[in-house]
């Protein structure tokens, strides 16, 4: 086992992240015990910052201590992993729109302190601009929508500190399911710069999440 990012592990086939709360599950993934502590496999068909790792990318990710506003935290797979890398003196806002998510995001941020749960819209941040403690670190977005990079730089504008991070998972589909996804990871991508941030890196996540790549960018001023 061999670290390669904050509270991050490889053994050479699998990821890992340190479990915060260990001998607890989140959804059925594998325990595994080395030198004395507990890490919960990573997988990156459940969870495209995992695919996103698993593809190869090095560039800058989440780290202990973060403040990360998650738009899209759905029922909170990936969330509790990024819960794992922030540690117990980070934290992980996590925005959620669907009742039906939310109601089992719910007892997963009761579990975990560092995890808090906000009912709501992405697209108005202003309604829950008094849950977010001043500016974060990183802003990630997993949020399947026609105007999903517009939705993200709303937050960016509104949250992100200088020189925080930006991640978007984009679904090309949920843009424009008859054009081709790599024209509009371009466009994307373009958006993103016009609004001030350099784009670090982008990255497909074939074979694990087909017609997704994620789009990472720092805020530059």
């Amino acid at each position: 086992m061999r670290k390669i990012g904050s509270n991050i592990y490889s053994d050479g086939r699998r990821i890992y992240t340190l479990n915060l709360t260990p001998g607890k599950r989140v959804y059925g993934e594998r325990l595994v015990k080395w030198k004395g502590k507990e890490y919960r496999e990573w997988n990156p068909r459940r969870s495209k910052l995992a695919a996103l790792i698993k593809k190869g990318y090095k560039g800058p990710l989440p780290k202990e201590g973060d403040v990360v506003l998650y738009l899209g935290a759905a029922q909170g797979t990936t969330p509790s992993h990024v819960s794992d890398i922030v540690g117990p003196q980070g934290l992980v806002i996590c925005v959620e729109f669907s009742a039906k998510a939310f109601e089992k995001l719910l007892p997963l941020c009761e579990e975990r302190q560092n995890m808090i749960p906000v009912f709501a819209d992405a697209n108005n941040p202003e309604e829950y601009a008094d849950l977010v403690p001043g500016k974060v670190d990183v802003v990630y977005e997993d949020v399947a929508q026609k105007r999903q990079t517009e939705i993200g730089l709303k937050n960016v504008r509104m949250f992100l500190k200088e020189k925080g991070l930006f991640m978007i998972m984009v679904k090309a589909r949920s843009i424009d399911v008859t054009r081709d996804p790599q024209t509009i990871f371009r466009e994307e991508k373009k958006k993103i710069e016009k609004a001030g941030l350099e784009v670090v890196d982008v990255v497909r996540l074939d074979p694990f999440e087909k017609d997704h790549a994620a789009i990472i960018a720092l805020k530059t001023g």
